[in-house]
């Protein structure tokens, strides 16, 4: 069985985590980590740093016009709209934020897609694989336990773009062989990805999860804020916050 996957890696905890889950479970793995065009590039050194420990195949694509397209959003114009911040995660509203980027997942979803599929394709065609022999999986990092409520993250849209991937793609329709999203840690709560994380020797002290791109996490954002509600609830210390201390950096206390 050849058992092809590409997971999205953008460089933050549960990224990283599901990064080094498929490849515990020995897949041919390549990760993609898209330049959208984001508030800023700390993320994109994250995943560089994350794929180089991991040992696995890294590319990170150009895909800025995202930017110009998808600009009602606080991390693709920041110059107009503010990051939300709050004391704790319990102010975390239902509502969907104005950190949400329009359609990001969809986009995400396809371009990860059409270079698994390519992989795929090539096994079968060019090095004449057995179709009902080739599986071909996307891991994406998504959450609907502890999140910030994006419409793009809920077990339904997965379902029908699963569905979706299946009709459009030469793999589904001429082979018949589905693209498989996999989205292991969908239900699962922040403190279960972070044991999950530990227990799998994820390179999470190297991973960034903040809105911002200083030096130090804010502790005000709502993804700082899961993060640390994860690891409080999980009774473990943030290794990167353990690692910016060493490195001299003060943490802001989040």
């Amino acid at each position: 069985m050849r058992r092809i996957a590409v997971v999205l890696l953008s460089g933050g905890l549960d990224s990283t985590t599901v990064a080094a889950y498929a490849r515990e479970q020995g897949y041919e793995l390549m990760a993609l980590t898209f330049n959208y065009g984001q508030k800023h590039v700390r993320e994109i050194e994250c995943a560089r740093t994350v794929a180089r420990l991991l040992g696995i195949r890294h590319e990170v694509v150009e895909i800025s016009f995202l930017k110009q397209l998808a600009w009602y959003s606080a991390l693709t114009r920041p110059e107009s709209f503010e990051v939300p911040r709050h004391k704790d995660s319990q102010e975390i509203t239902v509502d969907i934020p104005i950190t949400y980027v329009p359609l990001r997942n969809t986009l995400f979803i396809s371009l990860g897609a059409a270079f698994l599929e390519s992989q795929a394709l090539y096994a079968i065609e060019t090095q004449h694989a057995d179709p009902d022999q080739v599986e071909a999986s996307l891991f994406i990092a998504v959450n609907a336990v502890d999140y910030s409520g994006y419409p793009d993250c809920r077990p339904r849209y997965f379902e029908q773009m699963s569905r979706t991937l299946l009709e459009g793609s030469k793999l589904g329709t001429t082979y018949r062989r589905p693209i498989v999203i996999q989205t292991p840690i969908m239900r699962k709560s922040k403190a279960e990805i972070v044991k999950i994380a530990l227990e799998l020797k994820a390179p999470i002290e190297h991973t960034w999860s903040c809105y911002e791109g200083e030096k130090v996490p804010c502790g005000e954002c709502d993804s700082c804020l899961l993060r640390a509600k994860g690891f409080a609830e999980a009774g473990i210390s943030d290794p990167l916050l353990a690692r910016l201390k060493k490195d001299g950096k003060t943490s802001p206390g989040k």
